[in-house]
């Protein structure tokens, strides 16, 4: 009897007629690199006014300053203009009372001028607002911080700004509570927030004081539900882990990074718990394995997407587990990435590639900020920011 030594199992590859795509960012890589301390290696641990452990946020604001959520060290980095080298040491610090100093809320009480893991962060209505995930809670200034003595001017998720218990301390939401909250945008004056430990997104329409209740949920039927999946199987409606969200052509799209796929809706939700119109990474609506089932990726699916931004009218994605930013020119169920960047090809995965840390190479990227034709990729697993430009 002939006994084969080939092994029992083979990884399957994913669905996807794209093999390769034209690039997303320019090939050449980012134009600048921050956090990396002079290297392409992750050197993270001690901070500087130049250096990044873990950042999950980035904001390239309509002021033409930076911004940067340094998640691991609990604070915010400003700079005035947009960084033109390597390495360009920060201007403003927010949460932390100097450049060297770390630890969850200045190692002090919580005020409203203290972070606990920071995440998302986006330019609001001229001013900024910041997830302040472990605090549970929004912070919201009317103007860009200048220090560390710019307390935010409105806290929302808590009843003031000395209060960070999860859900306000019940066990049940409602609609001026949080639990971490990740990500946030502002699409058309509205604040949108991934309230992800409840499994839903929150819509202030017009947030003018502190602990004010939102106006619309997502992902539950309503407010005081935090059930994974809204305590049912994956749907239209559902949420299992939301983490990013953006305008894209006049509707919303979701990062729902724990089923795997972003969530479309074609105008503005404006009902609680209105289910979305079609998505991007699954082939149906019940579905949520990562990299529909396979163990390679493909054109089609994604693996745990956590940011999303717009280059002119394509969605992108940042799948984040795969290491790789997508381009997408359409949502739906046979939606496949017509752009790639962090990969040689859509079948391929891995941190770095497998690699060392190059310019033009991506571990676990967070976050995602879009102007023009520049773009801010808080690459979390490198323990860097990267400025990009499209690719010509």
């Amino acid at each position: 009897m002939k006994v084969s030594l080939a092994p029992s199992f083979a990884p399957v590859k994913a669905e996807g007629t794209v093999t390769n795509g034209p690039p997303l960012l320019d090939p050449s890589g980012a134009q600048v690199i921050l956090g990396s301390d002079g290297g392409l290696l992750a050197d993270p641990i001690t901070p500087a006014a130049h250096r990044l452990f873990g950042p999950r946020g980035v904001c390239l604001h309509p002021d033409g300053s930076f911004w940067v959520a340094d998640t691991g060290h609990h604070r915010l980095l400003g700079w005035r203009k947009l960084p033109d080298r390597d390495d360009q040491p920060a201007d403003i610090l927010f949460g932390q009372p100097a450049f060297g100093r770390e630890g969850r809320n200045a190692k002090g009480s919580v005020t409203a001028a203290t972070l606990n893991v920071p995440t998302g962060i986006t330019a609001f209505r001229g001013g900024l607002a910041v997830a302040d995930a472990w605090n549970h809670r929004v912070l919201i200034w009317h103007r860009l911080p200048e220090g560390p003595d710019s307390p935010a001017d409105i806290v929302l998720g808590q009843a003031d700004a000395a209060s960070a218990l999860a859900n306000r301390g019940a066990d049940a939401p409602g609609p001026q509570t949080l639990h971490w909250p990740y990500g946030l945008s502002e699409i058309d004056g509205r604040l949108v927030v991934c309230d992800t430990g409840n499994r839903r997104l929150l819509v202030w329409n017009d947030p003018v004081e502190t602990g004010q209740p939102a106006d619309l949920v997502l992902g539950q039927d309503c407010f005081t539900c935090r059930d994974e999946n809204a305590g049912g199987p994956v749907s239209a409606r559902s949420m299992r882990w939301p983490h990013m969200a953006t305008g894209w052509r006049g509707g919303l799209a979701v990062a729902d990074a724990g089923n795997n796929r972003v969530m479309v809706w074609s105008s503005f939700p404006q009902a609680n718990g209105q289910l979305a119109d079609s998505l991007v990474g699954q082939a149906r609506m019940t579905d949520c394995d990562l990299n529909r089932g396979a163990y390679y990726p493909s054109s089609l699916a994604v693996n745990m997407p956590y940011a999303l931004g717009v280059l002119g009218d394509r969605l992108i994605v940042g799948d984040t587990a795969n290491s790789r930013l997508l381009g997408f020119a359409a949502a739906g169920f046979a939606a496949e990435a017509g752009w790639l960047t962090g990969q040689p090809d859509f079948a391929s995965k891995g941190d770095n590639r497998w690699g060392l840390a190059m310019r033009d190479s991506l571990c676990w990227p967070y976050g995602l900020s879009v102007r023009g034709s520049t773009v801010a990729v808080a690459d979390s697993g490198n323990n860097r920011v990267l400025i990009w430009e499209s690719a010509p």
